[in-house]
C-alpha cells in the first residue's frame, strides 16, 4: 500500500502533466528573451544614435555601439545576449551607465511591496464578498441586493488604474489632506497606491466568487451534506468554498500578473521609485538596455504566476491532469 500512494504522484497523467508544462514554461521563455533582444534591431534608425541625440560626436556614437556590442554579427549579438540572460548580465544603461541589473534589483522590491499588498487586499476583500453575495442571494432571493451588487462592481471594474488613483489622490490627499499626495515617506504612503491597484480587481473577483459558489451551492453533494444537517458554516466553508475557489485561482494569477503591470500607471501617478516609473522613464528617454532588462523581468513574472497557478490546479484537482492527458 504505502509504494503504491509514493508512486501515485509520479503516475503518467501527473508526468506527462509536468513535461507538458516544462516545455511550455521553456519555449515561452525563448520567445520573450528572443523577442526583448529584437527590440532593439527592429527600432528603426539607429538605438545608439537616437539615444544619444542628434548632436552626439560621431566617436561617442561609435564607441557606445562598442560598448553595447552592436557592432557586432546578429548571431554573435544573439549569443551574448542568451548569455548575459543565463548570467544576470544585462548591460549598461544609456543614460546612466550603471549596470541594468543593479537597477532592476533596487527597483523591484519597490514594485513588490505595492503589488502583494493590493493582491492580498484583493484576496481578503473580495472571497469573502463573493460568498457572503452568494449566500443573501441564492435561490433568486433578494433581487435588489443581487441588483446593486451587480451593477456597483461592474461600474468600479471599468475604472482604470490611473483615473482611479488620480480621484483617490484628489479625495483624501487634496480635498480632504489625509494622506500624503506622493513619494514614499511612512506606512501612509502604501495606502493610496495599494487601494488604486486593489479596488477594480476585487470589485472584479468578487463577481467571479459570487458566481462560483452558486453554480457549487447547487450540486448534489451540496445538498447531500444539508441532508445530514451539517451546520451552514461546515456546508460553506468545508465543502462549498474549495470547490469554488479551484476556478477562482486561475483568474486569481491572471490578476496578480495585471496588477504588477498596473504598477506602471500607478507608480507614475505617485511618483514611487519602481520598476513602472523606470521603464516610462527609461521608453522617454530611449533607454533601450533598461527597456529590455525591464521588460523581461515583467515577462518572467507572468510566465511563472501562470506556471505556479497551473500546479496549484494540478493539486487541488488532480482530475484535470487526468483530463487533459
Amino acid at each position: 500500500m504505502t509504494s503504491v500512494l509514493i508512486r501515485r504522484p509520479l503516475s503518467a497523467p501527473w508526468l506527462s502533466f509536468a513535461l507538458r508544462r516544462s516545455w511550455r514554461f521553456l519555449v515561452s521563455l525563448w520567445v520573450l528573451v528572443t523577442a526583448s533582444f529584437l527590440m532593439i534591431h527592429l527600432i528603426p534608425g539607429d538605438p545608439v544614435r537616437a539615444a544619444l541625440g542628434t548632436t552626439a560626436p560621431v566617436e561617442l556614437v561609435e564607441a557606445r555601439r562598442q560598448a553595447l556590442g552592436l557592432d557586432a554579427p546578429l548571431w554573435q549579438q544573439y549569443a551574448g545576449f542568451l548569455r548575459g540572460c543565463l548570467t544576470g548580465d544585462f548591460g549598461a544603461s544609456m543614460v546612466s551607465n550603471l549596470p541594468v541589473a543593479q537597477v532592476i534589483g533596487e527597483r523591484l522590491p519597490e514594485t513588490v511591496k505595492l503589488a502583494l499588498p493590493a493582491f492580498v487586499l484583493v484576496l481578503v476583500v473580495a472571497v469573502p464578498l463573493g460568498v457572503l453575495m452568494s449566500v443573501l442571494t441564492r435561490g433568486g432571493r433578494r433581487r435588489g441586493g443581487e441588483l446593486v451588487f451587480t451593477s456597483a462592481s461592474v461600474f468600479v471594474a471599468a475604472i482604470p488604474e490611473f483615473l482611479l488613483a488620480v480621484g483617490l489622490v484628489y479625495m483624501f490627499a487634496v480635498y480632504l489632506p489625509w494622506l500624503p499626495v506622493a513619494g514614499r515617506e511612512d506606512l501612509s504612503s502604501y495606502v493610496l497606491p495599494v487601494l488604486s491597484l486593489a479596488i477594480a480587481p476585487a470589485a472584479v473577483m468578487a463577481r467571479i466568487v459570487r458566481v462560483e459558489m452558486l453554480s457549487v451551492l447547487g450540486e448534489d453533494y451540496i445538498r447531500t451534506a444539508r441532508a445530514k444537517r451539517l451546520p451552514d458554516r461546515l456546508v460553506y466553508a468545508r465543502h462549498a468554498l474549495p470547490n469554488a475557489l479551484t476556478a477562482t485561482l486561475t483568474l486569481a494569477g491572471l490578476m496578480l500578473t495585471a496588477m504588477v503591470a498596473g504598477t506602471v500607471l500607478v507608480e507614475n501617478v505617485f511618483a514611487w521609485p519602481g520598476l513602472g516609473s523606470t521603464i516610462v522613464q527609461s521608453i522617454l528617454q530611449k533607454d533601450y538596455p533598461m527597456v529590455q532588462g525591464v521588460v523581461l523581468v515583467y515577462g518572467i513574472g507572468v510566465l511563472l504566476v501562470n506556471l505556479l497557478v497551473d500546479v496549484l490546479l494540478a493539486v487541488l484537482d488532480p482530475r484535470s491532469t487526468i483530463r487533459e492527458s
